[in-house]
Protein backbone atom coordinates (compact mmCIF):
# COMPACT_ATOMS: atom_id res chain seq x y z
CA UNK A 1 0.00 0.00 0.00
CA UNK A 2 0.96 3.36 -0.73
CA UNK A 3 2.20 5.74 2.57
CA UNK A 4 1.91 9.24 1.01
CA UNK A 5 -0.15 11.22 2.46
CA UNK A 6 -1.69 14.53 1.19
CA UNK A 7 -5.50 15.62 2.93
CA UNK A 8 -7.47 13.91 4.91
CA UNK A 9 -9.94 12.48 3.01
CA UNK A 10 -13.03 10.43 4.42
CA UNK A 11 -13.50 6.76 2.88
CA UNK A 12 -15.06 3.37 3.71
CA UNK A 13 -11.74 2.43 5.93
CA UNK A 14 -12.38 5.23 7.85
CA UNK A 15 -16.61 4.34 7.96
CA UNK A 16 -15.38 0.79 8.92
CA UNK A 17 -12.76 1.95 11.82
CA UNK A 18 -15.85 4.04 13.08
CA UNK A 19 -18.35 0.80 13.62
CA UNK A 20 -15.25 -1.32 15.11
CA UNK A 21 -15.16 1.84 17.01
CA UNK A 22 -18.52 1.98 18.27
CA UNK A 23 -18.69 -2.02 18.72
CA UNK A 24 -16.09 -1.55 21.24
CA UNK A 25 -18.02 1.30 23.19
CA UNK A 26 -20.93 -0.90 22.88
CA UNK A 27 -18.49 -3.80 24.55
CA UNK A 28 -17.30 -1.74 27.33
CA UNK A 29 -20.80 -0.24 28.08
CA UNK A 30 -21.89 -3.63 28.61
CA UNK A 31 -18.38 -5.07 30.97
CA UNK A 32 -18.47 -1.66 33.02
CA UNK A 33 -22.23 -1.26 34.11
CA UNK A 34 -22.36 -4.10 36.57
CA UNK A 35 -19.52 -2.20 38.03
CA UNK A 36 -22.30 1.15 38.87
CA UNK A 37 -25.16 -1.34 39.09
CA UNK A 38 -23.25 -3.91 41.08
CA UNK A 39 -23.40 -1.12 44.19
CA UNK A 40 -26.82 -1.61 44.38
CA UNK A 41 -27.15 -5.69 43.76
CA UNK A 42 -24.57 -5.70 46.79
CA UNK A 43 -26.90 -3.87 49.14
CA UNK A 44 -29.79 -5.75 47.63
CA UNK A 45 -28.22 -9.25 47.72
CA UNK A 46 -26.13 -9.13 50.57
CA UNK A 47 -22.95 -9.24 49.07
CA UNK A 48 -19.42 -8.78 50.60
CA UNK A 49 -16.85 -6.96 49.02
CA UNK A 50 -14.87 -10.10 47.98
CA UNK A 51 -17.96 -11.75 46.89
CA UNK A 52 -18.49 -8.34 44.67
CA UNK A 53 -14.55 -9.17 43.03
CA UNK A 54 -15.92 -12.99 42.15
CA UNK A 55 -18.87 -11.87 40.52
CA UNK A 56 -17.03 -8.54 38.61
CA UNK A 57 -14.12 -10.92 37.78
CA UNK A 58 -15.99 -14.25 36.59
CA UNK A 59 -16.54 -12.19 32.71
CA UNK A 60 -12.88 -12.80 32.99
CA UNK A 61 -13.11 -16.32 33.22
CA UNK A 62 -15.11 -16.50 29.52
CA UNK A 63 -12.93 -13.83 28.44
CA UNK A 64 -9.71 -15.71 29.39
CA UNK A 65 -10.87 -19.08 28.37
CA UNK A 66 -11.61 -18.49 24.52
CA UNK A 67 -9.38 -15.05 23.82
CA UNK A 68 -7.02 -17.37 21.49
CA UNK A 69 -9.55 -19.52 20.30
CA UNK A 70 -11.16 -15.77 19.42
CA UNK A 71 -8.40 -14.95 17.60
CA UNK A 72 -8.01 -18.00 15.24
CA UNK A 73 -11.53 -17.70 14.52
CA UNK A 74 -10.75 -14.25 13.47
CA UNK A 75 -7.72 -14.64 11.08
CA UNK A 76 -9.80 -18.37 9.77
CA UNK A 77 -12.84 -16.98 8.68
CA UNK A 78 -12.47 -13.22 8.60
CA UNK A 79 -12.72 -10.32 10.65
CA UNK A 80 -16.32 -9.15 9.81
CA UNK A 81 -18.28 -12.72 10.31
CA UNK A 82 -16.40 -13.19 13.79
CA UNK A 83 -17.06 -9.57 15.18
CA UNK A 84 -20.49 -9.71 14.06
CA UNK A 85 -21.15 -12.87 15.81
CA UNK A 86 -19.64 -11.87 19.36
CA UNK A 87 -21.57 -8.45 19.60
CA UNK A 88 -24.66 -10.58 19.04
CA UNK A 89 -23.13 -13.26 21.28
CA UNK A 90 -22.39 -10.88 24.47
CA UNK A 91 -25.74 -8.68 23.91
CA UNK A 92 -27.41 -11.74 24.26
CA UNK A 93 -25.90 -12.57 28.06
CA UNK A 94 -26.11 -8.84 28.52
CA UNK A 95 -29.86 -9.06 28.38
CA UNK A 96 -29.97 -12.54 30.32
CA UNK A 97 -27.83 -11.11 33.39
CA UNK A 98 -31.43 -9.29 35.59
CA UNK A 99 -32.76 -12.89 34.89
CA UNK A 100 -29.62 -14.67 36.33
CA UNK A 101 -28.51 -12.41 39.00
CA UNK A 102 -32.43 -13.29 39.86
CA UNK A 103 -31.94 -16.40 40.16
CA UNK A 104 -29.17 -17.33 41.43
CA UNK A 105 -25.35 -16.29 42.29
CA UNK A 106 -24.13 -19.05 40.32
CA UNK A 107 -26.69 -18.54 37.31
CA UNK A 108 -24.69 -15.16 37.25
CA UNK A 109 -21.64 -16.04 37.14
CA UNK A 110 -22.41 -18.67 34.76
CA UNK A 111 -23.96 -15.64 32.23
CA UNK A 112 -20.97 -13.12 33.43
CA UNK A 113 -18.50 -15.86 32.03
CA UNK A 114 -20.75 -16.34 29.20
CA UNK A 115 -20.67 -12.53 27.80
CA UNK A 116 -16.79 -12.99 28.15
CA UNK A 117 -16.39 -15.87 26.10
CA UNK A 118 -18.46 -13.13 23.49
CA UNK A 119 -16.25 -10.19 24.04
CA UNK A 120 -13.21 -12.44 23.68
CA UNK A 121 -13.44 -11.93 20.17
CA UNK A 122 -14.02 -8.58 19.82
CA UNK A 123 -10.29 -7.37 19.84
CA UNK A 124 -8.99 -10.22 17.83
CA UNK A 125 -11.21 -9.64 14.90
CA UNK A 126 -10.94 -5.91 14.88
CA UNK A 127 -7.23 -6.03 14.72
CA UNK A 128 -7.85 -8.65 11.84
CA UNK A 129 -10.01 -6.00 10.63
CA UNK A 130 -7.84 -3.07 10.55
CA UNK A 131 -4.34 -5.00 9.44
CA UNK A 132 -7.08 -5.32 6.45
CA UNK A 133 -8.40 -2.02 6.16
CA UNK A 134 -5.76 0.48 7.10
CA UNK A 135 -2.35 1.90 5.16
CA UNK A 136 1.10 0.87 6.83
CA UNK A 137 1.22 4.65 8.07
CA UNK A 138 -2.42 5.00 9.31
CA UNK A 139 -2.26 1.78 11.49
CA UNK A 140 -1.47 3.73 14.97
CA UNK A 141 -4.38 5.79 14.21
CA UNK A 142 -6.67 2.89 13.09
CA UNK A 143 -5.91 1.33 16.41
CA UNK A 144 -6.51 3.32 18.58
CA UNK A 145 -9.08 4.45 17.59
CA UNK A 146 -10.31 0.68 17.83
CA UNK A 147 -8.92 0.88 21.47
CA UNK A 148 -10.52 4.49 22.12
CA UNK A 149 -13.92 2.71 22.15
CA UNK A 150 -13.00 1.32 26.14
CA UNK A 151 -12.46 4.76 27.48
CA UNK A 152 -15.44 6.20 25.03
CA UNK A 153 -17.74 3.27 26.41
CA UNK A 154 -16.49 3.32 30.00
CA UNK A 155 -17.66 7.20 29.97
CA UNK A 156 -21.36 6.27 28.58
CA UNK A 157 -21.88 3.07 30.62
CA UNK A 158 -20.72 4.55 33.90
CA UNK A 159 -22.62 7.53 32.98
CA UNK A 160 -25.69 5.69 31.59
CA UNK A 161 -26.24 3.24 34.03
CA UNK A 162 -25.31 5.73 37.31
CA UNK A 163 -28.31 7.87 35.86
CA UNK A 164 -30.62 4.81 34.93
CA UNK A 165 -29.70 3.42 38.87
CA UNK A 166 -30.46 6.26 40.34
CA UNK A 167 -33.68 7.11 38.32
CA UNK A 168 -35.17 3.44 37.51
CA UNK A 169 -33.99 0.09 38.73
CA UNK A 170 -30.30 -1.16 37.76
CA UNK A 171 -31.58 -4.45 35.83
CA UNK A 172 -32.90 -1.71 33.05
CA UNK A 173 -29.60 -0.80 32.77
CA UNK A 174 -29.08 -4.33 30.78
CA UNK A 175 -31.84 -4.63 28.92
CA UNK A 176 -30.90 -1.13 27.46
CA UNK A 177 -27.14 -1.67 26.51
CA UNK A 178 -28.11 -5.62 25.43
CA UNK A 179 -30.17 -3.88 22.63
CA UNK A 180 -28.13 -1.60 21.25
CA UNK A 181 -25.74 -4.30 19.96
CA UNK A 182 -28.29 -6.45 18.40
CA UNK A 183 -29.02 -2.93 16.38
CA UNK A 184 -24.95 -2.60 15.92
CA UNK A 185 -25.26 -5.78 14.28
CA UNK A 186 -27.42 -5.13 11.86
CA UNK A 187 -26.10 -2.24 10.29
CA UNK A 188 -22.70 -4.00 10.53
CA UNK A 189 -23.83 -7.15 8.77
CA UNK A 190 -25.62 -4.58 6.41
CA UNK A 191 -22.89 -2.22 5.63
CA UNK A 192 -19.40 -3.55 5.38
CA UNK A 193 -17.30 -6.02 3.56
CA UNK A 194 -14.48 -8.53 4.90
CA UNK A 195 -12.02 -7.32 2.07
CA UNK A 196 -11.64 -3.71 1.39
CA UNK A 197 -11.29 -4.38 -2.74
CA UNK A 198 -14.57 -6.50 -2.73
CA UNK A 199 -16.36 -3.59 -1.25
CA UNK A 200 -18.50 -1.94 -4.19
CA UNK A 201 -19.60 1.30 -1.78
CA UNK A 202 -15.64 2.04 -2.36
CA UNK A 203 -14.53 5.23 -4.95
CA UNK A 204 -12.23 4.41 -6.94
CA UNK A 205 -9.55 6.75 -5.29
CA UNK A 206 -9.34 4.93 -2.25
CA UNK A 207 -9.62 1.52 -3.88
CA UNK A 208 -6.42 2.55 -5.89
CA UNK A 209 -4.42 2.28 -2.41
CA UNK A 210 -4.74 -1.06 -2.25
CA UNK A 211 -3.57 -1.90 -5.86
CA UNK A 212 0.18 -2.01 -4.64
CA UNK A 213 -0.10 -4.37 -1.88
CA UNK A 214 0.79 -7.67 -3.48
CA UNK A 215 0.24 -9.94 -0.60
CA UNK A 216 -3.28 -12.00 -0.20
CA UNK A 217 -5.34 -10.40 2.07
CA UNK A 218 -7.09 -13.84 2.90
CA UNK A 219 -4.77 -16.37 5.22
CA UNK A 220 -5.41 -18.95 7.42
CA UNK A 221 -3.85 -18.83 11.45
CA UNK A 222 -2.43 -22.11 10.01
CA UNK A 223 0.43 -20.26 7.90
CA UNK A 224 1.74 -19.06 11.38
CA UNK A 225 4.64 -20.64 12.67
CA UNK A 226 3.33 -21.20 16.28
CA UNK A 227 7.12 -21.51 17.53
CA UNK A 228 7.24 -17.52 16.90
CA UNK A 229 4.69 -16.97 19.56
CA UNK A 230 6.72 -18.68 22.45
CA UNK A 231 10.73 -18.14 21.63
CA UNK A 232 10.90 -14.36 20.15
CA UNK A 233 11.42 -12.08 23.15
CA UNK A 234 9.72 -9.07 21.76
CA UNK A 235 6.55 -11.26 21.57
CA UNK A 236 7.05 -12.05 25.42
CA UNK A 237 7.88 -8.16 25.88
CA UNK A 238 4.33 -7.21 23.96
CA UNK A 239 2.58 -9.99 26.50
CA UNK A 240 4.26 -8.89 29.74
CA UNK A 241 3.79 -4.77 28.61
CA UNK A 242 -0.16 -5.81 27.80
CA UNK A 243 -0.52 -7.39 30.64
CA UNK A 244 0.86 -4.47 33.10
CA UNK A 245 -1.61 -2.14 30.83
CA UNK A 246 -4.70 -4.50 31.58
CA UNK A 247 -3.69 -4.79 35.55
CA UNK A 248 -4.46 -1.38 35.70
CA UNK A 249 -6.85 -0.71 33.30
CA UNK A 250 -9.23 -3.80 34.58
CA UNK A 251 -8.62 -2.78 38.33
CA UNK A 252 -9.75 1.07 37.69
CA UNK A 253 -12.77 -0.40 35.91
CA UNK A 254 -14.08 -2.24 37.93
CA UNK A 255 -13.25 -0.52 41.35
CA UNK A 256 -13.83 3.08 40.68
CA UNK A 257 -17.43 3.66 41.38
CA UNK A 258 -16.42 1.51 44.11
CA UNK A 259 -13.74 3.72 45.34
CA UNK A 260 -15.44 7.08 45.16
CA UNK A 261 -18.32 5.52 47.01
CA UNK A 262 -16.68 3.75 49.52
CA UNK A 263 -13.31 6.55 50.09
CA UNK A 264 -14.95 9.57 48.90
CA UNK A 265 -18.12 8.85 50.25
CA UNK A 266 -20.51 9.71 47.18
CA UNK A 267 -23.96 8.73 46.13
CA UNK A 268 -24.29 5.56 43.78
CA UNK A 269 -25.90 7.93 41.30
CA UNK A 270 -22.54 10.30 41.63
CA UNK A 271 -20.25 7.37 42.13
CA UNK A 272 -20.98 7.00 38.27
CA UNK A 273 -20.53 10.33 37.30
CA UNK A 274 -17.44 10.84 38.74
CA UNK A 275 -15.96 7.23 37.58
CA UNK A 276 -16.83 8.33 34.24
CA UNK A 277 -14.52 11.16 33.97
CA UNK A 278 -10.80 9.02 34.07
CA UNK A 279 -12.39 7.55 31.15
CA UNK A 280 -12.95 10.80 29.07
CA UNK A 281 -9.61 11.90 30.39
CA UNK A 282 -8.14 9.17 28.27
CA UNK A 283 -10.42 9.34 25.39
CA UNK A 284 -8.64 12.95 24.87
CA UNK A 285 -4.89 11.53 25.19
CA UNK A 286 -4.89 8.38 23.05
CA UNK A 287 -6.27 10.83 20.88
CA UNK A 288 -3.38 13.33 21.80
CA UNK A 289 -1.00 10.51 21.40
CA UNK A 290 -2.07 9.02 18.45
CA UNK A 291 -1.60 12.25 16.97
CA UNK A 292 2.04 12.26 18.35
CA UNK A 293 3.10 8.65 17.38
CA UNK A 294 1.97 8.79 14.14
CA UNK A 295 4.16 12.45 13.59
CA UNK A 296 7.26 10.85 15.07
CA UNK A 297 7.41 7.94 12.81
CA UNK A 298 6.62 9.67 9.68
CA UNK A 299 9.39 12.14 10.55
CA UNK A 300 11.94 9.97 11.62
CA UNK A 301 10.72 6.08 10.41
CA UNK A 302 11.80 5.27 14.12
CA UNK A 303 8.61 2.88 15.05
CA UNK A 304 10.05 0.90 17.81
CA UNK A 305 11.65 4.20 19.94
CA UNK A 306 8.46 5.67 19.02
CA UNK A 307 6.31 3.03 20.22
CA UNK A 308 8.70 2.48 23.70
CA UNK A 309 8.54 6.35 23.92
CA UNK A 310 4.91 6.38 23.62
CA UNK A 311 4.44 3.29 26.05
CA UNK A 312 6.89 4.80 28.98
CA UNK A 313 4.69 8.04 29.15
CA UNK A 314 1.59 6.12 29.19
CA UNK A 315 2.74 3.42 31.92
CA UNK A 316 5.17 5.92 34.24
CA UNK A 317 2.62 8.51 34.01
CA UNK A 318 0.26 6.74 35.20
CA UNK A 319 2.00 4.75 37.85
CA UNK A 320 3.21 7.66 39.37
CA UNK A 321 -0.50 9.27 39.77
CA UNK A 322 -1.81 6.24 41.37
CA UNK A 323 0.99 6.38 43.90
CA UNK A 324 -0.47 9.83 44.79
CA UNK A 325 -4.25 8.47 45.17
CA UNK A 326 -3.29 7.89 48.54
CA UNK A 327 -2.90 11.58 49.26
CA UNK A 328 -6.24 12.65 47.70
CA UNK A 329 -8.80 13.70 51.18
CA UNK A 330 -11.00 15.58 48.88
CA UNK A 331 -13.51 14.37 45.87
CA UNK A 332 -12.08 17.26 43.65
CA UNK A 333 -8.61 15.93 43.85
CA UNK A 334 -9.00 12.23 44.07
CA UNK A 335 -11.25 12.97 40.61
CA UNK A 336 -8.23 15.05 39.14
CA UNK A 337 -5.51 12.25 40.36
CA UNK A 338 -7.39 9.66 38.74
CA UNK A 339 -8.03 11.18 35.62
CA UNK A 340 -4.32 12.08 35.32
CA UNK A 341 -3.71 8.16 35.95
CA UNK A 342 -6.13 7.45 33.11
CA UNK A 343 -5.44 9.63 31.03
CA UNK A 344 -1.78 8.52 30.58
CA UNK A 345 -2.56 4.73 30.78
CA UNK A 346 -4.57 5.97 26.95
CA UNK A 347 -1.21 6.66 25.82
CA UNK A 348 -0.28 2.68 26.10
CA UNK A 349 -3.19 2.56 23.12
CA UNK A 350 -0.56 4.18 20.47
CA UNK A 351 2.56 2.61 22.23
CA UNK A 352 2.29 -1.42 22.52
CA UNK A 353 -1.14 -1.96 21.25
CA UNK A 354 0.21 -1.30 17.05
CA UNK A 355 2.93 -2.99 17.74
CA UNK A 356 0.84 -5.82 17.26
CA UNK A 357 0.09 -5.07 13.73
CA UNK A 358 4.08 -4.50 13.58
CA UNK A 359 5.55 -7.90 14.63
CA UNK A 360 2.62 -9.69 12.52
CA UNK A 361 0.83 -7.30 10.00
CA UNK A 362 -1.00 -10.36 8.65
CA UNK A 363 -1.70 -12.60 11.94
CA UNK A 364 -2.70 -9.90 14.12
CA UNK A 365 -5.94 -10.97 15.38
CA UNK A 366 -4.02 -14.55 15.91
CA UNK A 367 -1.13 -12.54 17.63
CA UNK A 368 -3.45 -10.20 19.80
CA UNK A 369 -5.57 -13.50 21.11
CA UNK A 370 -2.31 -14.48 22.46
CA UNK A 371 -1.16 -12.00 24.27
CA UNK A 372 -4.61 -10.28 24.95
CA UNK A 373 -5.00 -13.96 26.86
CA UNK A 374 -2.23 -13.97 29.40
CA UNK A 375 -3.20 -9.55 29.54
CA UNK A 376 -7.28 -11.03 30.87
CA UNK A 377 -5.30 -12.58 33.99
CA UNK A 378 -5.40 -9.32 35.82
CA UNK A 379 -9.75 -9.08 35.08
CA UNK A 380 -9.70 -12.05 37.34
CA UNK A 381 -6.55 -12.07 40.25
CA UNK A 382 -6.07 -8.36 40.16
CA UNK A 383 -9.83 -7.59 40.42
CA UNK A 384 -9.85 -10.17 42.70
CA UNK A 385 -7.04 -9.33 44.55
CA UNK A 386 -7.94 -5.56 44.71
CA UNK A 387 -11.11 -6.33 46.73
CA UNK A 388 -8.87 -8.81 49.02
CA UNK A 389 -6.76 -5.66 49.73
CA UNK A 390 -10.03 -3.47 50.51
CA UNK A 391 -11.25 -5.92 52.93
CA UNK A 392 -7.81 -6.14 54.57
CA UNK A 393 -6.79 -2.35 54.87
CA UNK A 394 -9.69 -1.18 54.26
CA UNK A 395 -8.39 1.42 51.81
CA UNK A 396 -7.17 1.55 48.25
CA UNK A 397 -3.67 2.46 48.68
CA UNK A 398 -2.24 -1.24 48.95
CA UNK A 399 -4.21 -1.61 45.43
CA UNK A 400 -3.35 1.40 43.70
CA UNK A 401 0.44 1.05 44.58
CA UNK A 402 0.46 -2.39 43.59
CA UNK A 403 -0.95 -1.72 40.23
CA UNK A 404 1.92 1.02 39.70
CA UNK A 405 4.54 -1.35 40.53
CA UNK A 406 3.34 -3.99 37.76
CA UNK A 407 3.32 -0.67 35.39
CA UNK A 408 7.17 -0.26 36.23
CA UNK A 409 8.31 -4.25 35.29
CA UNK A 410 6.49 -3.77 31.87
CA UNK A 411 7.67 -0.48 31.33
CA UNK A 412 11.20 -1.96 31.98
CA UNK A 413 10.60 -5.23 29.74
CA UNK A 414 9.01 -3.04 26.67
CA UNK A 415 11.76 -0.93 26.59
CA UNK A 416 14.91 -3.87 27.02
CA UNK A 417 12.76 -6.17 24.66
CA UNK A 418 10.58 -4.39 22.43
CA UNK A 419 10.91 -4.51 18.34
CA UNK A 420 9.08 -3.49 15.25
CA UNK A 421 10.07 -5.78 12.71
CA UNK A 422 7.42 -8.34 11.37
CA UNK A 423 7.76 -11.69 12.56
CA UNK A 424 7.82 -14.37 9.41
CA UNK A 425 9.95 -14.01 6.39
CA UNK A 426 6.46 -13.06 4.10
CA UNK A 427 5.80 -9.66 6.43
CA UNK A 428 9.73 -8.46 6.50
Amino acid sequence: MTQSVTKFVWGRRHYVVLLMFLAVVIGYSDRVNISVASISMKEQLGWTQTTKGVVLSAFFVGYLSFMFIGGWLATRYGGKRILGIAVLWWSAFTLLTPWAAATSLPMLIAVRIGMGIGEAALFPAAYEMVARWSRPDERTSGIAWVNNGISMGTVIGLLATGWIVGHYAWQQAFYVFGVLGIVWTVIWYASVSNDPRSDTRMRDSERALYADDAAPLETSAQHLPWRLLFLKPQVWALVITHFSVTWTLYMLLTWLPSYFRDAQGVTIANSGFLSAAPWLSMFLMTYLASRIATMLIRRTGRIAFTRKLIQSIGLLGSALLLLFAQYAHSVPAAVAIVCGAAGFLGFCWAGYAPNTLDLAPRHGGVLLGFSNTFATIPGIVGVTITGWLVDLTGTYSAAFALAAGVSVVGTIVYCTLGRAEPLIGSEA
